[in-house]
């Protein structure tokens, strides 16, 4: 599953990062925009997920904000083809979390936890991913704070703006 994502994860970057034609080239799958939110289709079986960059991204170490390399930033919601329609929710850090460690969503009152694996975050239950998902379609900002295994404390906040337009056209594509 990870690898999927991380495949998924370079397509969405290069077509999330715009610009040149080799970017429009390798993100065709790219089928809809919605404000801050993209939705992209492949596969067979189909695959489908609305997926976005932070709008902010904050970095500390010890409290003091730090300058660090990461990689791809990317909050997605991935339908599958077959699969009843429940979306699954993942995150990717752009560099690989503390050993243990989980990662916290927070959306207006609510807080979630993600379990992470390498670079990867997600919800340890379905239930959990259909709790997640409707907060993240009734909010403003998703807050997503996470710990590498260099010990840097990152917060990236997701704009929400266009979530669930985007989620209903990538549920109804992989219906």
């Amino acid at each position: 599953m990870a690898s999927i994502f991380r495949t998924s994860a370079v397509i969405v970057a290069l077509a999330l990062a715009g610009g040149s034609a080799v970017y429009a080239q390798e993100s065709d799958n790219r089928v809809a925009v919605e404000t801050a939110w993209s939705v992209f289709v492949d596969g067979t079986p189909r695959e489908c997920w609305a997926v976005s960059a932070p709008a902010e991204t904050v970095n500390t170490r010890g409290g003091q904000p730090v300058t660090v390399r990461r990689g791809d930033i990317l909050l997605f919601a991935t339908y599958r083809q077959g699969q009843g329609g429940t979306a699954e929710v993942s995150f990717t850090g752009g560099y690989p979390f503390r050993d243990g460690s989980t990662v916290e969503v927070v959306i207006g009152d609510d807080t979630f936890q993600l379990f992470t694996d390498g670079q990867w975050a997600w919800a340890a239950s379905p239930e959990d991913d259909t709790r997640l998902l409707a907060a993240m379609r009734r909010g403003r900002d998703a807050v997503v704070t996470g710990v590498s295994g260099r010990g840097t404390t990152t917060r990236d906040t997701f704009n929400l703006f266009g979530f669930t337009a985007a989620t209903e056209e990538a549920q109804r594509r992989c219906n």
